[in-house]
């Protein structure tokens, strides 16, 4: 799960929390209050009403004066019903009706005032009453449901505020998720970057102004990635330096050696032509490295694209290696072609294409062949390279194109390979924006290079 959406989460139920506390807190610190409050008060009101009538009786009023005393009170507002009820069950004032039964009751059995409250129904009160000739009484009100406003619930008005309420949170929510996490991306992006090559990319410039942990990162970051271009810059820069001051001193030695062979005895011939050999491996040794710096550094301003047939291209790097390999009873075959056509640079494709084959035509077991194909598939192009050399370690095939990386037991130095070759295809490649992997196949090992094929044709399988 993104860190997004965990700290929305949390944000969110954290907010939702908050919310259902508050309702609580409200409702029994404000709403149950305020219900008990108004029983209170039915009850104070009942309490004045039975005295009241009491007293207009005993003063001579009667039930008539009564009558009228409780006439006034129904027309309050509140008040649905006001009903007089002797002990024998004879109604003096209003109607009574079933639903009465229960607060009649519990009148007649109480002393004072009662009220009966439950939700969705009225309220009732009754007080019992005493009448001039002695007998008892009932005095029961029925009022409207008590009206205490809702806070969330049962009510339009309480719904549009609990949808304002979770709309904000989810908006404000939202914000603080993406205020913390924007600075991540930013850095996640930035670390992408420089593992591709960018080595001058930097965070800090794009968080101007932050001032905190988040920052701090930041700009350990940016202080890493310094330190990081400063190292490499470094080390590119004293191997073209080297590479570039050797070939003075060996083009001397060359010369000095051409002399040497000149004026030495049969003897001394074998021994020279040894150090002939080794210069020259010396001095293909250079240039691979020179060629390798630029790529490493990305000086791609004298490789220039144009459009080529991948497949011709193939061909003749196929052609030209059979007709080496033969010579050491090893052979090449260009097994499929499909036809394609990709935008790049001939002589940096070429050298890519060339490395790999000659690498296998190198490893390959002596009367094998290496077969390699050129495949079109959904608008790229598979360069397949495998040989018959027994294959590597499976956990050696990630490092087959680090520079000068040798394997010691699968395919020894009987060679005499730099370890260059793969690496500078591998940056020929990516400098096309295209792949290069390796992995073991029957028998031996199997490179695949995929490229951006921009035009596809019938096959031409042979």
């Amino acid at each position: 799960m993104k860190l997004f959406v965990k700290i929305f989460l949390w944000f969110l139920v954290a907010v939702t929390l908050v919310f259902f506390v508050t309702f609580f807190i409200t409702r029994y610190f404000q709403v149950q209050p305020a219900v008990s409050r108004w029983q209170q008060s039915v009850k104070s009101r009942m309490t004045f009403y039975q005295q009241t009538a009491e007293q207009i009786e005993d003063s001579g009023g009667g039930e008539k004066g009564v009558a009228e005393f409780l006439g006034r009170i129904k027309e309050h507002g509140s008040i649905r019903e006001v009903i007089l009820v002797d002990q024998d069950g004879k109604v003096i004032f209003g109607h009574l009706t079933p639903e009465d039964s229960e607060i009649l009751e519990a009148t007649r059995a109480a002393s004072g005032a009662v009220v009966i409250d439950r939700d969705g129904e009225p309220t009732l009160g009754g007080a019992p009453m005493r009448l001039s000739d002695g007998r008892r009484a009932a005095l029961l009100v029925r009022w409207e449901q008590a009206n205490i406003p809702p806070l969330f619930f049962g009510s339009w008005i309480g719904l549009l505020r609990l949808a304002a309420l979770l709309l904000s949170a989810f908006i404000v929510c939202a914000l603080l998720a993406a205020y913390l996490t924007t600075p991540i991306r930013k850095l996640r992006r930035a670390t992408k970057r420089l593992a591709a090559g960018e080595l001058s990319t930097r965070v800090m410039p794009q968080l101007p102004r932050r001032r905190d942990e988040l920052a701090d990162l930041a700009r350990d970051f940016d202080e890493m990635a310094e330190r990081i271009e400063s190292l490499i810059t470094s080390q590119e820069r004293l191997t073209r330096d080297v590479s570039h001051e050797l070939r003075s001193p060996l083009a001397r030695m060359n010369v000095a050696l051409e002399i040497a062979k000149q004026r030495s005895g049969p003897e001394l011939q074998p021994l020279l032509t040894r150090i002939e050999g080794e210069s020259e491996r010396l001095n293909e040794m250079i240039s691979r490295i020179l060629t390798l710096s630029k790529l490493e550094s990305g000086a791609f301003d004298e490789f220039r694209g144009e459009s080529l047939d991948l497949t011709e291209l193939v061909r003749d790097v196929a052609e030209d290696a059979d007709f080496e390999a033969k010579a050491k009873g090893k052979a090449v075959d260009l097994v499929w072609s499909d036809k394609c056509t990709i935008f790049g640079n001939e002589n940096l494709l070429r050298s890519a294409i060339e490395n790999v084959v000659r690498n296998a035509v190198k490893y390959t077991d002596e009367g094998t062949r290496v077969r390699v194909s050129v495949i079109a598939d959904n608008g790229n192009a598979k360069i397949q390279i495998g040989d018959r050399g027994g294959g590597v370690p499976e956990t050696e095939l990630k490092n087959l194109f680090i520079p000068f990386y040798r394997l010691g037991e699968a395919r020894d130095r009987k060679t005499g390979g730099t370890g260059l070759g793969l690496a500078i295809a591998r940056r020929a490649i990516v400098a096309h924006k295209g792949e290069i992997s390796a992995r073991n196949v029957s028998g031996g090992l199997e490179v695949e290079i995929v490229l951006n094929c921009s035009n596809n044709g019938e096959a031409a399988g042979h």
